[in-house]
């Protein structure tokens, strides 16, 4: 008698679910397997009292499924579950060979609740029992008999431990495709993480840079407004308080001290003009019209007629374009030295030397003034520090040396191609 292997629509379709328990189907199959075979069967009454306790137990043994704690596959007890039911079934098949069909429910709880490789015993069982099922009703000599059972018996374990291969191929695609998803879901996750991490970190950098150029701006104007603005305030103040000492002095001469408002009047308009350049990051006029030579030549003529003392300008060197940046500094640095000398050197004569070598391009002015001791603290005022910036960004070198009394001499030394040319450096 054929039980029918319906088995693989009772194989759990995704692995660790228990869909043959999770649903009345083993036991109404029970019931109906009970119903169409026990009453007609007209046992004795002893018979019946086994064939119902046989199925009683088969429910209770089932039953007993849905009481694990454990998820599938991990229960110590699955394996005595499941061979014991197919125990119960092969009795029940002794009893009536309809009953081959509760075979499909075994097959089932093997997949879902075996490990690997006992799931291949549990179908080999079941197949056992499906060949006893098969060839309950068989007729004839014993040997014939014996070899339709062996017959079915290989074909059942074929076909059922082919099956339950399969399906165990299919759970670990399974598997594997799930831990994959759950690897891919991680990755997301990470990379979202690190996605939120960037725009923080980006939006960090961004509010920096904005107040690293608020404070580069500060510092490009507070130089120009010292280069420009406070080096022509001081030398308009100098001219009027000389053109007022002038008027006292020589009250019949006016010639006398008009030329000190004159130069007054002159700086007033230079300072203007530069102010101006300044707020708009031009390159001065001086450095418009000439290279960096001959705008150190314009400013210390206009320097040595306001101040009345001599410059001896010299040049070293093949003389050659260098970059706009460095001839900036470095015209910078040169009014800054003439500066601080009408200042403070009380000096008669000043000499300024241009020196282009290889890969460097210097300048120095020295004074025969009185000099200072620059190891003292606070020696050196915004315009030294102005000026070592403006050098050191174009990753030059800026020397000071001087004693009491022996004058003063400022060395700048820039790259003619400069290692960091950055936005502070590029005041032009």
């Amino acid at each position: 008698m054929s039980s029918g292997f319906g088995t693989g629509l009772l194989a759990s379709r995704r692995p660790g679910k228990l869909a043959v328990t999770a649903t009345g189907m083993p036991y109404a199959l029970l019931v109906i397997l009970a119903t169409i075979t026990i009453p007609w069967r007209k046992a004795h009454p002893t018979g019946l009292a086994i064939d119902v306790s046989l199925c009683v137990l088969a429910a209770g043994w089932m039953l007993a499924f849905h009481t694990l704690q454990h998820p599938p596959r991990r229960s110590p007890h699955a394996p005595i579950l499941v061979f014991g039911l197919i125990v119960i079934t092969a009795a029940l098949v002794m009893r009536d060979g309809w009953f081959g069909f509760l075979t499909a429910i075994c097959f089932g709880f093997a997949h879902v609740r075996l490990r690997w490789p006992w799931r291949m015993a549990g179908a080999a069982g079941v197949a056992l029992v499906a060949a006893m099922s098969q060839t309950s009703g068989v007729h004839g000599s014993l040997a014939f008999r014996v070899t339709i059972f062996v017959f079915a018996v290989v074909l059942d374990n074929l076909l059922l431990c082919s099956l339950m291969w399969l399906l165990h191929d299919r759970d670990e695609q399974v598997a594997q495709h799930q831990v994959a998803l759950a690897e891919l879901s991680a990755a997301n996750r990470r990379l979202e993480a690190t996605i939120a991490e960037n725009e923080s970190l980006q939006q960090q950098l961004i509010v920096r840079a904005r107040e690293a150029g608020v404070v580069d701006e500060r510092r490009r104007m507070a130089r120009e407004i010292h280069d420009t603005l406070a080096q022509g305030l001081t030398g308009i103040v100098t001219q009027l308080q000389a053109a007022e000492q002038a008027a006292e002095q020589f009250a019949g001469e006016p010639a006398r001290w008009r030329r000190h408002v004159t130069a007054a009047t002159r700086l007033a308009r230079d300072s203007l003009t530069e102010a101006r350049r300044s707020v708009h990051a031009l390159r001065p006029a001086s450095l418009e019209k000439g290279r960096l030579s001959e705008a150190l030549a314009s400013v210390t003529e206009r320097w040595s007629g306001l101040n009345g003392i001599p410059v001896q300008i010299t040049t070293t060197g093949e003389v050659r374009p260098v970059a706009p940046e460095v001839e900036f500094a470095l015209l910078r640095a040169g009014q800054e030295a003439l500066a601080n000398v009408a200042r403070h050197a009380h000096a008669t004569r000043v000499g300024l030397t241009v020196s282009y070598m290889d890969s460097e391009v210097a300048l120095d002015v020295r004074d025969d003034g009185v000099g200072f001791e620059p190891g003292l603290p606070g020696r050196e005022g915004f315009g030294l520090v102005a000026m070592r910036q403006r050098i050191e960004d174009l990753a030059g070198t800026l020397q000071v040396e001087s004693e009491p009394g022996g004058g003063t001499a400022i060395s700048a030394c820039v790259p003619t191609v400069p290692a960091l040319s950055g936005s502070r450096a590029a005041d032009s």
